[in-house]
C-alpha cells in the first residue's frame, strides 16, 4: 500500500479544518523507528490546541493529525530494536490519525498482556504522565492531600486512581454533570473547576488561564508543589516576586516528550512502576469512547467544548 486514510489539518482555524482524505502517503521508518499499523489512536486536548497553532513546538499546517496510537509493527527502519513484525505497541509521533504511522522504537511499549489495542491509548500520554506528576516530580507522599484539576480527562482519572492507590486524600475538581464520574474514581471531594480552596500539597495542573492563579493560592506555603502539565485554557504568569514574597511553593513543569527525551532513566522507572500498577490491577485496561476516523473533526470540537469525558480513540 502506498496511499492511505487519514486526517489532514489545513490551517489554525481549528477542528472545523480536519479533513479526511484517502491519499496521503504511506511513511517510511527512518533509523530507530517503527512503521506501526494503527488499530486505536489516541485522541488528547493537545490535539485540538495544535488545530488552533496553540501547542508548543507542534506541526505547522497542512500536516496529518494525532500524535498517539496503538497498532500493530508492520517494519522497522534502521537500528530500531525492541520489536518485531506482529508486535503490537502504543507509541507517540506525528500523523497518528491514519492507517499508519512512524513512531519511535525507543519510546515505544508494548500492549500489556491481555488488553485490546483499543484499550491501550492513554496508558503513555495520560497514566505515565499523571505518574510522573505524583511521584518523581510532585513528590507525593501517603496522607497528602493532592488537588487534581480536571479529574474527569483522561490524564485526571488516572492521577485520582493512582493518587488515592498511593494513600492521599485527593480534591478534584471537573465541570457538574461529572462530578459523580470523579466521585466513582476515588476523589474524596469533588469541586467546580475555579473552585480550589484550602491547603494543599501538591496540584496537579493543567488548565492554566485564571485557574493558574487558583491553583498557587491552594498550595500550602513552603512545602506545597505545583506540577504544570497542561494549559489548556491558556497561557498564565508568575514573576519571580510573586514566589519571592506571595506564594514560596515549588512551581514545576512537565511534558512527557522532554522528561523521556532529558531522563530516561525516570521514564525507564516510570514504566516499571506502570508495571506494578498493572499487575496491582489500579492501572486497568481503559474503556475508551471509540470514533470512527472520519469522526475525528467532531470528536475535536466535542473535547475542545468540554463535552466529553475519559478517553476518546479513534479508528481508522
Amino acid at each position: 500500500m502506498t496511499s492511505m486514510r487519514a486526517l489532514r489539518q489545513n490551517s489554525t482555524n481549528g477542528p472545523e479544518d480536519l479533513h479526511l482524505i484517502n491519499d496521503a502517503p504511506v511513511p517510511s521508518p527512518g533509523p530507530g523507528e517503527i512503521l506501526v499499523k494503527v488499530t486505536a489512536a489516541g485522541v488528547n486536548f493537545a490535539d485540538v490546541m495544535q488545530t488552533r497553532g496553540t501547542y508548543e513546538g507542534g506541526p505547522t499546517a497542512p500536516y496529518i493529525a494525532g500524535f498517539e496510537a496503538a497498532g500493530e509493527v508492520v517494519a522497522a527502519g534502521e537500528g530500531a530494536t525492541g520489536f518485531a513484525p506482529g508486535d503490537h505497541v502504543l507509541g507517540t509521533g506525528g500523523g497518528a490519525f491514519a492507517e499508519y504511522m512512524v513512531m519511535s522504537a525507543a519510546g515505544a511499549v508494548p500492549v500489556p498482556e491481555g488488553w485490546a489495542d483499543e484499550q491501550a491509548p492513554g496508558l503513555l500520554l495520560n497514566w505515565a504522565t499523571a505518574l510522573a506528576a505524583l511521584r518523581p516530580l510532585g513528590r507525593l507522599a501517603a496522607g497528602e492531600t493532592v488537588l487534581v484539576h480536571a479529574a474527569a480527562g483522561g490524564v485526571g482519572q488516572a492521577a485520582v486512581r493512582m493518587a488515592k492507590h498511593y494513600g492521599a486524600t485527593v480534591i478534584a475538581t471537573a465541570s457538574p454533570g461529572k462530578h459523580d464520574l470523579v466521585r466513582a474514581l476515588g476523589a474524596d471531594r469533588v469541586l467546580d473547576y475555579g473552585i480550589a480552596t484550602g491547603e494543599v500539597d501538591l496540584v496537579l495542573e493543567s488548565v492554566g488561564g485564571a485557574n493558574f492563579a487558583a491553583s498557587l493560592a491552594a498550595a500550602k506555603r513552603v512545602t506545597g508543589r505545583v506540577v504544570v502539565y497542561g494549559i489548556a485554557a491558556g497561557e498564565a504568569a508568575i514573576t519571580n516576586r510573586a514566589l519571592n514574597f506571595e506564594h514560596q511553593i515549588h512551581v514545576i513543569g512537565l511534558h512527557l516528550g522532554v522528561l523521556i527525551e532529558h531522563a530516561p532513566g525516570i521514564f525507564a522507572e516510570l514504566l516499571e512502576e506502570l508495571r506494578s500498577l498493572i499487575a496491582a490491577g489500579v492501572c486497568a485496561p481503559g474503556t475508551p469512547t471509540i470514533h470512527d476516523l472520519a469522526d475525528g473533526p467532531k470528536v475535536l470540537a466535542d473535547l475542545e467544548a468540554r463535552a466529553t469525558s475519559g478517553k476518546l480513540v479513534l479508528r481508522p
